[in-house]
């Protein structure tokens, strides 16, 4: 059988497998909780659930392979319109925003009622660096809130901030004496108060709620509100992430945020510094969702992914209709705004997905010294006050004299406990074994893994050699010939030290 041959059977194989395995699932509206009410009554009909069908091609674009189509007009250009493989009558796909817990609720007089508590929280941006900054129930970000179109909703908030507060819902239409704009619309909520929010919410689709005093929002504090539609939007995904990219200013030798700086130097998506930052991974010929929210307190992001072409198909204010979803690979989104991509996973890998100002690519970023002086560099200031400088070593490295070689020389030691836990989470198995040096800041990845790497590395228990899964992908879809494993240098000896 010819190469071409057996990958066509591959591919074949792989999306019965997955169509299968996604078909068992359980309803997302039973994820949700135990007490969800039963599913609206314009859900889609048994008739409609039973006439899902998914293609391997449409017009051109394959779900299995880079490509786009044979007319730009077409709905399926890019994949705009292909469906995922879930069945629409198992209602939305469940949302996950990793490293992120969810907020429970329990039905009492009619609404879904939640309790929210504002209060100092301790946050590990990376390994063993644990930050002081503000959020909600013991989390930075805080859990996610999560309700269908048409709930009443309760949210009690409890202040347990040394300060007054307010919780604003940020693009909701409800009671103006609930929308939490603290001194216009209500008193604020004291230290060891409470106040209830209660709403009915008309609104489907990507929102959040952050505290309304400026500079507890640079501290970090809000958190995902997602309503999913009574009727689920065509066409249907299989996978629906969440990231909330963030920045804050922490000096050296400090874990307290400066909320007044307008120079930040940390960075993190849903509370974690890259390479801390939780991989998405999905299945290969899946639809997938990622809602991007920027909550920094001054800089736009431009996003990037690399691999794949996506759809902006949201914004926080609503569902943008079909006729104008833009295609991109890099999409500029900017302070308290959110931004739904949608692509079909047809490019199996590890691909980055980061912000792409170089800056955010860094983590604690400060004001360059030690190598970045150099022999013929001017020191007159400091020739000012001998008594008190200390000498300056300097560095007689030769690529030193290269100028602007500024980001590999020095930066964070990742210290052996530091590597065993980035990698004792199960969504990095299997990468390459330095893919850690790679990402900082507002980086993370996206990983598209055939239906059976998926199980190896998101279901099963067995223990995956690190560039092991990222190895097979090459050798199914690349070309194995030309293939490099990382280096086997100090760092990789320490790598393959389980």
């Amino acid at each position: 059988m010819s190469d071409s041959s057996s990958r066509r059977a591959f591919l074949k194989n792989g999306t019965v497998g997955t169509f299968a395995a996604l078909s068992a699932g359980t309803p997302a509206a039973a994820a949700l909780s135990k007490e969800q009410p039963d599913a609206p009554s314009d859900q889609p009909s048994q008739k409609q659930a039973d006439q899902h069908e998914v293609q391997d091609e449409y017009d051109g674009f394959s779900r299995y392979r880079p490509s786009r189509g044979h007319d730009p007009d077409s709905d399926y250009y890019i994949g705009k319109r292909v469906p995922g493989f879930r069945n629409p009558a198992d209602g939305p796909a469940p949302f996950i925003a990793n490293d992120l817990d969810k907020l429970p609720w329990k039905m009492k007089n009619g609404a879904k009622e939640f309790h929210l508590v504002c209060e100092p929280v301790a946050r590990e941006f990376l390994p063993g660096h644990w930050m002081n900054v503000y959020g909600f129930n013991g989390s930075m970000p805080g859990p996610t809130i999560e309700v269908t179109q048409g709930d009443r909703i309760r949210i009690i908030v409890h202040n347990k901030l040394p300060e007054e507060t307010s919780v604003h819902w940020h693009g909701f239409e409800m009671p103006v004496q609930y929308d939490g704009a603290d001194t216009m619309t209500q008193n604020p909520i004291k230290p060891g108060k409470t106040f209830k929010y209660e709403f009915d919410v008309h609104e489907e689709g990507t929102f959040f709620y952050h505290s309304h005093v400026a500079m507890q929002e640079a501290f970090g504090m809000v958190g995902w509100f997602i309503v999913h539609p009574q009727k689920v939007w065509d066409p249907p995904v299989d996978r629906d992430f969440g990231v909330i990219f963030q920045n804050f200013r922490i000096d050296p030798m400090q874990t307290v945020a400066n909320s007044w700086s307008m120079d930040w130097n940390w960075h993190t998506i849903n509370g974690r510094s890259g390479p801390y930052t939780t991989p998405l991974v999905c299945k290969h010929g899946e639809r997938v969702r990622v809602r991007l929210l920027d909550f920094s307190p001054v800089q736009h992001h431009p996003i990037h992914m690399h691999g794949h072409t996506f759809w902006i198909t949201g914004h926080e204010g609503a569902r943008i209709p079909k006729s104008a979803w833009i295609p991109r690979n890099t999409e500029l989104v900017g302070v308290a705004q959110a931004a739904d991509f949608e692509f079909i996973a047809n490019n199996p890998g590890d691909w980055m997905f980061h912000c792409h100002m170089v800056h955010h690519m860094m983590n604690h970023m400060v004001q360059h010294v030690g190598p970045r002086m150099r022999e013929d560099a001017k020191v007159d200031h400091y020739l000012t006050s001998l008594d008190t400088r200390p000498r300056v070593k300097m560095h007689k490295d030769p690529k030193f004299e290269i100028p602007g070689y500024p980001q590999k020389m020095q930066g964070m030691a990742m210290t052996k406990p530091m590597m065993k836990e980035l990698w004792s989470r199960r969504e990095v198995k299997g990468m390459r074994a330095n893919a850690m040096m790679s990402m900082a800041g507002l980086m993370t990845s996206v990983r598209v893994l055939p239906d059976d790497l998926y199980q190896r590395v998101m279901e099963s228990e067995e223990k995956v050699p690190k560039g092991s899964i990222f190895k097979e992908i090459v050798k199914r879809f690349g070309t194995i010939e030309d293939y490099e494993p990382a280096p086997p240098d100090a760092m990789q000896n320490m790598l393959n030290d389980d």
